[in-house]
């Protein structure tokens, strides 16, 4: 064997040996200066040489980036090792103490599911279903945003879509929380406008406890302000309207300033405090779900025991406790829960199949998992309570730009992300599955770039859809990772138990809801007054021929429609003939509306706002932005409408 081993050796050491002269033979040839130009035996020039170097350059350079982007040789499985192991895997060790089999544990987590399950529907029951307000009955359920009156529009022709003005009570029942509850778009008040602030209009107060409240704030903030609820536990109270009322002051009392008005308004309305107690139930609901998901974390090694208990209990303590979707009939959301639960657990079994399941294997660090994990998850499970309080309603040029606070909290959450990307992307690359997501995330990225020129769509990113596209990025065995799953979990749940699965395109008029939509202002001639100061004139002229008429709102309140064709025009339908369409349109100015008004209250204040009105082919009325306000002073004076639109 010796022999054959150096025979081998020697003959290695000859074949080298013999290549070596080859190749010093080949250096050492002195070739003349033109086949050193155009090569031996019409070989290459040195220009083919040139690009064959730049070639081999440039393969070793995409070489080197593959390489590169490839991570490390070989890569690096993260890994928690626990702090304190010991006594991190004490609850562990207790529960393999007490329950050996895989069956008793089974059992046992069953067991604890059905205890939640029936504590948390005994307190619902007895908390949302059962109470009564004594000679009224089961409170109406409102949310934080219900209103009496809309807006004008909406109402008819005086308010009479919005009827009754003065009528008997009735009781209500409030959610905890309507302090935050703010209106998101541009809202006319006489000649003010409100945005991003609470819709309370006058009121009561110490020092006058009668007053009244202008039918359109939301009731369950003009609630709060008139403390009969609480902001913490929400609250029963009875609401009588109380009709039309001529002044509405400015009171700020218990967190709320609200708004005057200093005129009259068809609907008013006052408070009075209910004897049954209603109190919110998801602060105590949400504590007993916190504490047995805890108990669950802490217990289980198992990545889809966990998730799944995590994810049934959170379900429904958001979807019918914490931030259900709104509906007068309980009811209803119970159905609307329900319906929306199988596919929501059908893409989080995606969500534990592709991310959930690798960051959990093998973790037995389970404080840092309740902690670092759990905690998020509930922190984005409560969205409202929590990431709401940012100053960004929707992720649109459009609320960007009109919002306070907007654009630096989107330039602080811009700055977060990129610094999470760049993290992970670190924690990709270790791992050695960069390609991999530069092809996933690539994919996303071309999808989202298509949906976005699309025409006539916008494209929306719910916060369930933002959760689904960081979700992949996060599959990973860090202590950071914890921390972004269990929070981009927490926002999916939310996003689909309170909204549903939203379209990730909408149309404009989707995204439209109350807003302004830039459209054309009807142009008016000078008024003119009356002598006596009760009464203004106005014409409107170079009428477009698209549309149908004029809507006519004073103080708020719808009071007339003057159409094109004089025959179907209405007018004011109150006792007072207060409006008048003259001639409906001029036989000698085609393109010219006139209308009369008489002041309908002496001594107060009118304030005029006009929009286009055009019908669908299907019928009904479509109306366009209202001019911002023009006021007849008490006094007779005329102030002029202030350029730009109103709703």
């Amino acid at each position: 064997m010796k022999d054959l081993e150096s025979g081998d050796r020697r003959s290695d050491r000859a074949v080298n040996e013999t290549t070596d002269e080859l190749a010093r033979s080949d250096d050492s040839l002195d070739l003349p200066d033109d086949e050193v130009e155009h090569g031996l035996l019409g070989g290459r020039s040195s220009r083919h040489a040139d690009t064959g170097e730049h070639s081999f350059s440039s393969s070793r350079r995409l070489g080197c980036c593959a390489s590169f982007l490839r991570g490390p040789e070989p890569p690096r499985k993260h890994r928690i090792e626990p702090f304190f192991k010991s006594f991190q895997t004490a609850p562990i060790r207790m529960v393999d103490r007490w329950l050996p089999t895989q069956k008793s544990k089974l059992i046992a987590l069953a067991v604890f599911l059905a205890l939640w399950a029936s504590i948390f529907l005994t307190i619902l029951d007895w908390s949302i279903v059962r109470p009564e307000v004594p000679g009224y009955g089961a409170p109406n359920r409102l949310s934080c945003g219900s209103r009496l009156w809309h807006n004008g529009t909406l109402c008819g022709i005086n308010g009479d879509a919005c009827r009754p003005f003065d009528t008997d009570g009735f009781a209500f029942r409030c959610p905890a929380g309507c302090l935050g509850e703010l209106i998101l778009e541009p809202y006319t008040v006489g000649d003010q406008e409100v945005n991003y602030k609470s819709l309370v209009i006058g009121g009561a107060s110490e020092t006058d406890p009668e007053s009244s409240y202008r039918g359109d704030s939301f009731i369950c903030g003009a609630a709060l302000h008139a403390g009969v609820i609480s902001n913490a536990v929400g609250g029963c109270s009875i609401l009588r309207r109380t009709g039309e009322k001529n002044s509405f002051g400015s009171v700020k009392q218990n967190g709320i300033s609200s708004f005057s008005f200093d005129s009259y308004f068809p609907l008013s309305y006052t408070f009075e405090k209910g004897t049954a107690v209603c109190r919110d139930p998801r602060w105590p609901l949400f504590s007993l779900s916190v504490l047995f998901t805890a108990v669950i974390s802490l217990c289980t090694t198992s990545p889809a025991a966990f998730y799944m208990s995590i994810w049934f209990i959170s379900w429904f303590q958001v979807a019918l406790v914490s931030d259900p979707p709104f509906s007068s009939d309980y009811l209803e959301v119970v159905s609307t829960a329900m319906g929306r639960f199988l596919p929501a657990a059908f893409v989080g079994w995606a969500i534990y199949r592709f991310s959930v399941r690798d960051t959990l294997t093998g973790l037995t660090a389970q404080w840092e998992k309740t902690i670092l994990w759990l905690g998020p998850f509930w922190v984005g499970a409560l969205n409202t309570d929590t990431f709401d309080k940012i100053p960004i309603s929707r992720l649109t040029p459009h609320d960007i730009k009109q919002q306070p606070g907007a654009i630096p909290a989107l330039i602080i959450i811009v700055g977060v992300i990129v610094t999470t990307v760049v993290t992970q992307a670190y924690v990709i690359w270790t791992e050695g599955k960069l390609p991999h997501y530069l092809v996933i995330y690539g994919v996303m990225a071309g999808s989202l770039v298509v949906m976005i020129v699309i025409p006539q769509l916008n494209l929306r990113i719910h916060h369930y859809i933002l959760s689904l596209l960081f979700l992949p990025g996060v599959a990973f065995q860090t202590r950071p990772c914890l921390i972004y799953q269990g929070l981009l979990v927490g926002f999916f749940v939310n996003g689909i138990a309170r909204w549903g699965f939203d379209s990730i395109l909408q149309t404009p008029a989707a995204l439209l809801g109350d807003a302004q939509i830039g459209s054309l202002l009807p142009t008016i001639a000078a008024p003119i007054l009356q002598p006596d100061g009760n009464g203004v004139s106005f014409s409107f002229t170079n009428l477009p021929q698209d549309i149908t008429g004029i809507a006519v709102l004073v103080n708020d309140v719808l009071r007339s429609h003057l159409y094109l064709d004089a025959s179907s025009s209405s007018a004011n339908g109150s006792s007072t003939d207060a409006i008048e369409e003259r001639d409906g349109r001029d036989a000698t100015t085609p393109d010219t509306l006139n209308v009369d008004w008489a002041r309908l209250h002496q001594g107060l204040p009118e304030y005029f706002r006009f929009s286009y009105i055009k019908t669908s082919s299907l019928g009904g009325l479509w109306y366009e932005d209202f001019t911002k306000a023009g006021v007849l002073k008490a006094d007779g004076e005329w102030v002029d409408m202030p350029p730009g639109p109103s709703r």
